[in-house]
């Protein structure tokens, strides 16, 4: 009986992969200072910096699938009319003033796209930062997380008292 020659699993390169929002997770997460919060209930929303100290939005995901898309980021003005002319891509409701589009379906780009795409999403938002919240996150880490845990106890505590 001849000996079966066992071979390595094939793995494929991360950028031939089909893009999910596992995918999406892993790329935006890597960036610096990236949080995300999950908003209007099953949209999973990637800030650049911090939301309580003054971050901003630069990706969500439909984590359900029932939204109107899979994916929506900023492209900056210079991209929204050559994104929107992509079969499957069209103008996010609601931000298409501020230049943000939705692919209606993962196969609207290339993943080495989509990959591209966040990673310019990010550095446009981060450009547009206020000085302060610029500032918090140029901080050592362990200045910058006390720093956000001192802003989100007083966020909390206004919350509060305007309940009363």
């Amino acid at each position: 009986m001849p000996k079966k020659i066992a071979f390595p699993p094939l793995e494929l390169p991360a950028y031939t992969l089909p893009m999910d929002n596992e995918r999406i997770r892993a790329i935006c997460l890597a960036l610096p200072h990236v949080a995300e919060t999950v908003n209007w209930g099953h949209h999973l929303v990637y800030w650049a910096g911090d939301r309580d100290i003054g971050g901003k939005m630069f990706a969500s995901t439909d984590l359900d699938g029932l939204g109107e898309g899979v994916l929506a980021f900023h492209c900056g003005a210079d991209r929204f009319h050559e994104l929107l002319e992509k079969d499957g891509i069209r103008p996010t409701p609601y931000s298409a003033k501020f230049y943000w589009v939705t692919l209606e379906r993962w196969d609207a780009l290339r993943p080495r796209e989509i990959e591209e795409e966040l990673k310019r999403a990010y550095a446009l938002i981060v450009e547009k930062l206020p000085k302060r919240t610029k500032a918090v996150l140029a901080l050592p880490e362990k200045e910058r997380a006390k720093a956000i845990r001192e802003r989100k106890k007083l966020l909390a505590d206004r919350a509060k008292s305007r309940k009363k």
